[in-house]
């Protein structure tokens, strides 16, 4: 059952610490889930969460840690010594110990490193911290089994159950020759019916899937997916065993990742919460809001351009507004579809077909669109003339906005620069302009100014 904090509890814990009772909070704790704690400390006042964290043992601490929001994680880590964090680490899995580090300052992480009793957990972790945070090396964990091929079955057991004594979950059995060669995988049910002095060689399956240390987050996400992986090995450039990642960490990555480019499509340059500081929030918001302006700046230079047409039929000012959302909606759309079959990396064929498809709907949907429009101009005593204008501009307006949010995310794409910019306010600004100019150029031509 899942664990929910009411106020009612939240009142009771703070209850508890304003009276120092660390008996009754340490039993609150002891037999919750640790990122059901997390959620606790992110719910009350930082010395509280202090408080709390002090009390606990560090196994217990170190997984909280993991779990909470990274500001939060922040502030507790600056509370404590460079000797409770390296406690802490201690605990932790290698990929969450290097994610965790990473976010000390640079004096700190060589203390805390240091401090570390067990060094080759150590050594570990400064292994994974070369590698990018969304690289196949800064995702793996170190934590594995891996058996040599010339092993008998008696002797793999025999190893196998020293390796895995500090490990959480045994996922699966790697097989490695003598220079540590990923040569593929041992199967539990192989294990259990071949006789003692059987080989690994002789029972090991080499169909196994792996990726390099430098291969992008993204595609490794990719290969899991497609081939249903809840782990897989990582390999270096000489095929070497290395680490593995496990589907929790990749997981992980695509929410963050999702988040992220969620915020760019509704127009914020960074990753902010809704508990940030009004300055960090500010920051986020702000420079896009300032395109905006210009956008709106930019649309009426244009507009008054065409002061002619619009003494002429002052109805096109009333129209301008449904141009304007109208190319910014079908480039949203657009741009939204090819952002994730990009990501999906299911964008593949001719660019002539992509183009060719995209005309085409653009045509149905601004001609259907264009008659509803010219009906209900022409309801309301605009004149055939006027309202055919109007329709027309539309259909070419639409079609214009689709080329815009279709084209721009690719060209993004190849040049290594995220598609995703292209689904929020850049689209919809630079729609918005030259949907604007198309209108009332269309007007000027067929109206007549």
């Amino acid at each position: 059952m899942q664990f929910e904090i009411t106020k009612e509890f939240i009142q009771k814990v703070k209850q508890l610490i304003v009276a120092n009772d660390s008996i009754a909070v340490a039993k609150i704790f002891q037999e919750m889930h640790p990122a059901d704690i997390a959620d606790v400390l992110d719910e009350i006042e930082f010395d509280e969460a202090v408080f709390v964290i002090r009390l606990l043992d560090s196994e217990t601490t170190s997984d909280i840690l993991e779990e909470l929001e990274e500001d939060t994680r922040e502030k507790v880590l600056e509370e404590l010594s460079t000797k409770e964090i390296a406690e802490e680490i201690d605990e932790l899995e290698t990929d969450a110990a290097a994610d965790i580090i990473a976010e000390l300052p640079e004096e700190r992480i060589e203390q805390v490193i240091a401090q570390l009793e067990d060094k080759e957990h150590a050594k570990d972790i400064v292994d994974l911290m070369r590698y990018d945070e969304d690289s196949a090396g800064g995702l793996m964990g170190k934590e594995l089994v891996a058996v040599k091929e010339n092993w008998t079955v008696t002797k793999t057991v025999k190893e196998m159950r020293k390796q895995a004594q500090d490990l959480d979950e045994v996922y699966i059995v790697y097989v490695v020759n003598d220079t540590g060669e990923l040569l593929g995988r041992l199967s539990l049910k192989s294990l259990l019916t071949a006789k003692t002095n059987t080989l690994v060689k002789d029972v090991y399956i080499s169909d196994i899937h792996s990726v390099k240390t430098k291969d992008h987050a993204d595609d490794i996400a990719q290969i899991m997916q497609k081939y249903d992986l809840f782990v897989i090995p990582v390999v270096d450039e000489l095929n070497h065993l290395v680490g593995n990642i496990t589907i929790d960490d990749v997981v992980d990555y695509i929410k963050d990742e999702a988040d992220k480019d969620y915020q760019m499509a509704a127009g914020l340059t960074d990753d902010v919460e809704a508990d940030d500081t009004i300055f960090e929030l500010i920051k986020g918001r702000l420079p896009w809001l300032i395109l905006g302006l210009f956008g709106g700046l930019l649309s009426v230079l244009i507009m008054s351009g065409f002061d002619e047409a619009l003494i002429a039929n002052k109805e096109l000012f009333f129209f301008a507004p449904l141009i304007a959302a109208m190319a910014g909606n079908v480039g949203v759309q657009s741009s939204a579809i090819i952002v994730q079959g990009l990501a999906n990396k299911i964008i593949k064929g001719s660019m002539w077909k992509r183009l060719l498809k995209e005309v085409g709907i653009s045509l149905i949907n601004g001609t259907v669109l264009s008659i509803l429009v010219v009906f209900f101009s022409y309801q309301f005593g605009l004149g055939w003339l006027f309202s055919i204008t109007v329709g027309f501009s539309l259909i070419v307006v639409i079609i214009m906005a689709a080329l815009v949010g279709t084209f721009v995310p690719i060209i993004l794409d190849k040049k290594g620069i995220d598609p995703a910019l292209a689904t929020g306010p850049f689209i919809t600004t630079s729609n918005d302009i030259f949907g604007i100019f198309i209108f009332f150029y269309l007007a000027k031509v067929l109206l007549g100014f």
